[in-house]
């Protein structure tokens, strides 16, 4: 066959390269199973079986984003000794650092309790979650580089902040391919628009498709939030769709006399997905077809939950309709610089009920199995006061737990020191993170590589294990 005849993941004119056309019949046969799935997807297709690594234990993800960083030892780490040291200074040296005195040492104001059969310690503050604690895997040794929320969300959300890199969710949506050819494989559901902005859900260089679509912002009620155009008013749907054959076959000869070109061929793939959405996207956003018993679960229209609920709500039906990634973000409210104690108090009255009702009509649905619900920020807090009453940026340190998705529920990971400064047992950092995440999907994260100006690149970069002890 005609080298000019194959069609790669990405273009002709990157596979040739990539393979000279001397490689022969083998390395042809090689990377046409490896990129089976990436072509149908790029193609608009739908119903395409993902080619996992490994048997994947979640078929889906769920990542609550908690921006600002929560104060891991007043929500998840109960730290005695932190309190019993209260105003004292802490000297580096106990805890590993080079810096004498690190700073005052701040006790926290909540008490915490043991939950479950499995005794997971959990804040006082979580009353709601706390009866989901069996079903919680909580990973306690977390950390990551980046002092600022700037680079360290990027590392949080892309692996990397140095480079321009494809968003966790790109990733996914890429290896796995969408279950339907109606919505996309990656939706964010309030995103952040600051920093990172659309970084943080970006695909990058992967193909156009796999980027996320943004549903609202951060500081927007999700109830106010629309997807933009998205209907048109003017046109019926007939001449929309004579509309989009003219302007795609334009599209598809102009890729023809290019030799194939990767953002012609998303433009294509993009445009047939938002023509799709139209009957579908409207109808999953509405939430009249749920019972009154499911938005009291989720706590909507009662108050300080009812934002957050709905944006959970969301979650479980964009779930439920074959969306491969779904991320669903707070607003810019666990920054907790002072007043950590109500500013606490306040976003987990937010957020615990919600995320709770998730979980339980997940599994209520069948649902949880093989959804993999991911908690956590960028970093947490500091164990020291920041001025009177407010907690500092702490990257060395932080909390996150994820339940569903074959995960051992019961489960506390890791452990940090008596002062919740450091990692002492089993330190999980970012890129571990992912590769975990990737592992539950059925993806060895060396393996799920994209080839991009000479190089295969991948969301862990070269770093990174999967910390399969977390799993069943």
């Amino acid at each position: 066959m005609p080298c000019n005849r194959f069609t790669a993941v990405t273009n002709r004119r990157q596979m040739l390269r990539a393979s000279a056309c001397g490689i022969g019949q083998l390395a042809l046969a090689a990377l046409a199973g490896r990129n089976t799935l990436a072509e149908a997807q790029k193609n608009g297709e739908a119903g395409s079986v993902p080619r996992t690594h490994h048997p994947a234990r979640a078929r889906r993800v769920i990542f609550l984003f908690m921006w600002g960083g929560p104060s891991q030892v007043d929500l998840f780490d109960p730290k005695p000794r932190l309190n019993v040291d209260d105003g004292k200074a802490l000297n580096g040296t106990s805890v590993g650092s080079e810096t004498a005195d690190l700073g005052r040492l701040m006790g926290s104001p909540f008490r915490f309790a043991q939950h479950g059969e499995s005794g997971v310690w959990m804040s006082e503050l979580l009353p709601h979650l706390a009866q989901h604690a069996d079903r919680m895997c909580v990973v306690r040794s977390l950390h990551t580089q980046g002092q600022a929320h700037g680079e360290a969300l990027l590392r949080l959300h892309t692996g990397q902040a140095n480079l321009v890199r494809p968003s966790v969710g790109a990733w996914v949506s890429y290896g796995l391919g969408c279950e339907r050819n109606n919505l996309p494989g990656f939706i964010t559901i309030s995103p952040p628009r600051g920093h990172g902005g659309v970084q943080n859900y970006g695909s990058a260089f992967l193909p156009a498709v796999h980027q996320g679509l943004a549903i609202g912002s951060a500081e927007t009620p999700i109830a106010k939030a629309v997807v933009a155009n998205l209907k048109n008013a003017r046109l019926s749907t007939e001449l929309q769709r004579k509309q989009l054959t003219l302007i795609q076959s334009l599209n598809e000869r102009h890729s023809r006399e290019t030799a194939s070109d990767p953002q012609i061929e998303g433009l294509i793939a993009n445009y047939e997905l938002a023509f799709r959405m139209q009957a579908t996207v409207p109808r999953i956003m509405g939430i009249s077809d749920e019972s009154k018993e499911t938005l009291k679960l989720y706590g909507i229209d009662e108050g300080e939950t009812d934002n957050f609920g709905r944006q959970c709500l969301l979650a479980r039906k964009f779930a439920e309709s074959g969306v491969r990634y779904i991320q669903v973000s707070t607003d810019y409210n666990w920054d907790h610089h002072k007043q950590v104690r109500q500013g606490t108090i306040s976003e987990t009255a937010k957020v615990d009920r919600p995320i709770a009702g998730l979980l339980e009509d997940l599994a209520r649905r069948g649902l949880l199995e093989d959804t993999l619900v991911v908690w956590g920020a960028e970093f947490g807090r500091t164990p020291m006061a920041e001025g009177a009453d407010g907690r500092n940026h702490h990257p060395k340190a932080f909390t996150m737990w994820m339940a569903g998705g074959g995960v051992r529920g019961g489960l506390t990971y890791g452990a940090t020191d008596e002062f919740g400064y450091a990692p002492t047992v089993n330190p999980v950092h970012m890129h571990d993170m992912h590769a975990t995440i990737l592992h539950a999907l059925g993806f060895d994260h060396q393996r799920l590589t994209y080839r991009f100006a000479g190089r295969d690149f991948r969301l862990t970069d070269v770093y990174g294990n999967a910390v399969q002890e977390l799993f069943v």
